[in-house]
């Protein structure tokens, strides 16, 4: 779709259908729902739902939460440029940097990407 064509709601659903899709073929499931935001030069990404059954007895410990966070992290770095690529090709914009945290003991996850320009320019 041409970013000239796309209001900004429909960029960021966009942007959420692409992220239930690497959920689900990346993480084996997707989450129950996603929503993303244009925030000047951030994407944020609310990702909720997201722990697997066993994640979700593993953070009954707290050594568990720690484990899943540590998993969690190092499979969303190994996949950064896949999903770099991803906001990019969707926002027409430079990804600067990516962020990320999950929380286990609601099941929810942020990214937030931040990108070389004001995004939300492009809709006014």
């Amino acid at each position: 779709m041409n970013m000239d064509k796309r209001t900004k709601g429909q960029t960021e659903d966009e942007i959420s259908k692409a992220f239930i899709k690497f959920e689900q073929e990346y993480m084996g499931r997707g989450p129950k729902e996603v929503r993303a935001f244009l925030i000047q030069d951030m994407v944020l990404i609310r990702l909720k739902g997201v722990l697997t059954p066993a994640e979700q007895q593993l953070a009954k410990s707290q050594e568990g939460k720690l484990l899943i966070k540590q998993v969690r992290i190092r499979l969303l770095e190994d996949a950064k440029v896949l999903l770099e690529q991803i906001i990019s090709d969707i926002t027409g914009a430079r990804v600067v940097s990516m962020h990320t945290d999950i929380s286990t003991s609601v099941g929810e996850r942020v990214i937030i990407f931040t990108v070389s320009e004001n995004i939300e320019d492009k809709f006014a």
